[in-house]
């Protein structure tokens, strides 16, 4: 069927196009020199108007495009106009079908990935928005006609709505499965710990994401949660006993989680391991003999010696190494050697026995050889890192002539010989939930390790606690940023908080949070506290003030009460502390730096030296060029580590805080403390 402009028409119109015939699924359109085929999987509508003395027809198509036909006579253009309409409804309901069967294949495909009985992971998505453009893709109608047909209408708006809010459905069905899991567990979660579980503790426990770091700020009861997820996957049939690896980075800590675990859950099935005892475990199972830990790695004494003999016998056998040795000393670390055979000089052995300890640590922490040690280097410090290198292989060549003696490995070697068993497949991750303590500490080579244990089994969850607030071991190879950008490191996750302490005071909370933040790199969480303190509850003090403040202590803390005086290093303990037993014997004072009073807690606290200078806090940068080549590169951002120090001193208290300062040498965070609203006592 064809329908032609009249002769007037197509001389008035000046149209390039003057006929059109109607095809098997389509229409061709021409003129004596155009011609445009429009099939109707690319046509929105047709409209037939009238002109003033001619008949028009207008094909908007999918692209926005409009072709019109003018000139043709109006009768004709009607009857054309009617046929061509009822056969491009005919064509358009037989292809609803199909495209309805299309869309629906779709929603029954999200439906195979979303059960409603289980949590919703990020991954289980992976790849949902490019599997529905490729559907919409291959449609047969154009997509903006869809909303048209009443077989389609629903099932596109469904599908709309998951491709432009993936997240967001994701997140509604998972509160939606959380609420439920809340109530149909609530005896569970509120006798699992002594104390019912929060909100937002019960939240982290359920969160069934594949890799989901747990944010829990000082006192907000993290061991609760680790527990409780531990328990919620056995009482939930998610994994057995020997499924479920818990991991600590102490020996004591994962000894003190093994207590919890059995009063709690009366099992001795789930137990905790330091990451060292599992890669022993690694190394044993992949068909190794399982090597023997050096005695060194327990005796500092002896760790120190064997580098000090070998460090004097160097300097003493080599004149060249004896000056290399000066010049480090002199120039990078400041040092006042003396003249002649410095390394006979006790003084000097004294400060450099712990730095040849620490630099070797690194070295083998670090793994590589020398060469890709010094290629690692950034450039404008290689050359000068490359002498330090040189000048620290002999001991290093020392150390594992030690080991080799002893038949014995120490803990990195033992880290790097994990990995290698990993990687060479001869042992398999049997562990489909592996649950990290005080995930904030992890270094490069721990991570290494947990990342290959999921290279072996793809499915095992990461749930990882830790504050990033309290990273107070960078020195040790601690990497903050494993913590700060954890989906970079571990897969796309989630994220969440527990938002109530249960140890300290709103007052000592307000100071602490806002004193932390101030460093933008930290992660911003909610932190709040069951109790009120009054403004008195952080208070700045005079340092020489300390006998005074005891004086007063003595009269009211009971017995009972635990005070902690705490310090930035070891020889920042106070004369005061030498009388204690006679001037305030009922005191229950507990000196300790501030570094070991991680995990602590006390009715109140007393932090000592807030002074500038070398041994003052914030304590200044010593670092030499193999701390600033091995460690993880800090933040950019002032006295960022001391800051959260100082948070760690003061969020061990209960009741109250003192800050003992310099009046004539003031730390620099003391005029931060009182932009805080700390305020300035005379006297306790």
């Amino acid at each position: 069927m064809e329908l032609k402009a009249t002769a007037l028409g197509k001389r008035l119109a000046q149209h390039p196009y003057d006929r059109i015939a109607l095809l098997n699924a389509g229409v061709k359109v021409s003129g004596d020199r155009h011609e445009y085929l429009i099939p109707f999987n690319q046509l929105l509508t047709i409209e037939c108007k009238r002109g003033l003395v001619w008949g028009e027809l207008e094909f908007v198509l999918s692209d926005s495009k409009v072709v019109r036909l003018h000139g043709t006579e109006w009768a004709e253009t009607q009857r054309f106009y009617q046929h061509l309409n009822e056969r491009w409804q005919n064509w358009s309901r037989e292809m609803s079908e199909v495209a309805a069967g299309v869309l629906s294949a779709q929603l029954d495909a999200i439906s195979g990935r979303v059960n409603s009985a289980a949590w919703l992971t990020r991954a289980q998505l992976s790849g949902l928005k490019q599997q529905l453009l490729s559907a919409f893709d291959a449609l047969p109608v154009p997509q903006r006609r869809l909303e048209t047909f009443d077989n389609c209408r629903e099932l596109w708006r469904q599908c709309q709505a998951w491709l432009h809010d993936t997240e967001g459905r994701r997140e509604a069905h998972n509160q939606a499965w959380t609420e439920d899991m809340l109530v149909q567990y609530a005896p569970f979660f509120k006798e699992i710990e002594s104390s019912p579980l929060n909100p937002a503790q019960a939240r982290a426990v359920v969160n069934g994401e594949h890799s989901l770091l747990v944010l829990a700020g000082a006192g907000s009861g993290k061991t609760s949660v680790l527990v409780a997820r531990a328990g919620w996957l056995l009482a939930r049939g998610e994994a057995s006993a020997d499924q479920i690896l818990l991991l600590a980075f102490g020996r004591k800590a994962a000894q003190e989680m093994d207590e919890r675990i059995r009063e709690r859950l009366h099992t001795e099935d789930v137990t905790a391991r330091t990451f060292h005892a599992l890669a022993l475990s690694i190394i044993q199972q992949g068909g190794k003999k399982a090597p023997t830990i050096s005695e060194l790695e327990s005796d500092t004494k002896a760790r120190q010696t064997l580098l000090l003999d070998n460090w004097r016998q160097q300097c003493a056998e080599k004149k060249s190494q004896a000056n290399g040795w000066r010049q480090w000393l002199n120039d990078e670390l400041a040092w006042d050697v003396p003249e002649g055979e410095f390394w006979h000089d006790k003084a000097v052995q004294r400060r450099i026995a712990p730095r040849l300890e620490r630099w070797i640590s690194l070295v083998r922490m670090h793994g590589g050889s020398q060469a890709e040690l010094i290629e690692g280097a950034e450039e404008e410090i290689r050359p000068l890192f490359s002498k330090r290198i040189k000048l620290l292989a002999p001991l290093l060549k020392a150390w594992k002539a030690a080991l080799k003696a002893e038949n014995a490995v120490d803990f990195s070697g033992l880290i790097h010989q994990a990995v290698a068993v990993l990687d060479k497949g001869r042992f398999v991750n049997p562990w489909k939930h592996i649950l990290v303590d005080e995930f904030q500490d992890i270094s490069p080579q721990r991570a290494a390790l947990l990342a290959a244990l999921r290279r072996q089994n793809s499915q095992t969850t990461l749930f990882a606690v830790g504050d990033d607030w309290q990273a107070i071991y960078r020195f040790s190879g601690a990497q903050l940023s494993l913590t700060t950008a954890f989906q970079d490191y571990f897969g796309e996750g989630d994220q969440c908080a527990l938002d109530t302490t249960y140890r300290f005071n709103s007052r000592i909370g307000e100071v602490a949070n806002a004193f932390i933040q101030k460093n933008p790199h930290q992660l911003a969480k909610p932190l709040n506290s069951l109790m009120v303190g009054d403004k008195n509850a952080v208070t700045l003090l005079a340092e020489e003030q300390l006998d005074a403040l005891l004086d007063k202590l003595s009269g009211y803390a009971t017995p009972e009460d635990r005070i902690l005086v705490l310090a930035r290093y070891h020889q920042g303990k106070p004369v005061s502390l030498e009388k204690a037993a006679t001037r305030w014997p009922k005191l229950q004072l507990d000196f300790m730096t501030i570094h070991a009073s991680k995990g602590q807690q006390a009715e109140y606290v007393i932090v000592l030296g807030l002074h500038e200078g070398l041994d003052g806090f914030p304590a200044p940068a010593r670092e030499s060029l193999i701390e600033q080549a091995l460690l993880p590169v800090p933040e950019n951002f002032p006295d960022a580590e001391e800051r959260r120090l100082l948070y760690v001193a003061i969020t061990r208290a209960r009741k109250k805080v003192w800050l003992l300062f310099d009046k004539q040498n003031p730390s620099r965070f003391v005029d931060e403390l009182k932009i805080l609203n700390v305020p300035v006592a005379r006297k306790p």
